[in-house]
């Protein structure tokens, strides 16, 4: 029997339009083997979710610059959980200051990714920690 690959969903919530780390991300991960599927941009959480139901997939990775996680990345964690996603991995990158990661991760954020971090770790963040 085949193990499936892990369903990775990249997603760039509200206004945002800077996409070059989702991007870069996205690849790392293809590049590991796993199944990636990227949104694009100004995505609502609904739209997030939703896709995560469709693609049923293992991890959601969002990506923000604008200074609005505390808002998105939680309306995203509840939506999924409101939904039974609690078995998804979330995981989160960007522009997040040191001071918000135990706040994220309270919400159901499991890691924070800034700039800078090498893909390698982020790939073995999932390998590790993905729910399957």
């Amino acid at each position: 029997m085949v193990e499936r690959k892990i369903r990775v969903l990249v997603a760039k919530p509200g206004l945002d339009g800077h996409d070059r780390g989702a991007k870069i991300v996205a690849r790392a991960l293809r590049d590991a083997g796993m199944e990636v599927i990227y949104t694009g941009l100004h995505q609502t959480a609904e739209m997030i979710v939703e896709a995560a139901i469709q693609e049923d997939v293992d991890v959601v990775g969002l990506s923000l610059l604008s200074g609005a996680h505390m808002t998105l990345f939680v309306d995203v964690a509840k939506l999924l959980k409101k939904n039974g996603l609690d078995e998804v991995l979330i995981i989160g990158g960007g522009i997040i200051p040191v001071e918000d990661v135990p706040k994220l991760q309270k919400e159901g954020i499991a890691a924070v990714f800034g700039p800078g971090t090498p893909t390698e770790k982020i790939v073995e963040y999932i390998i590790k920690n993905v729910k399957r």
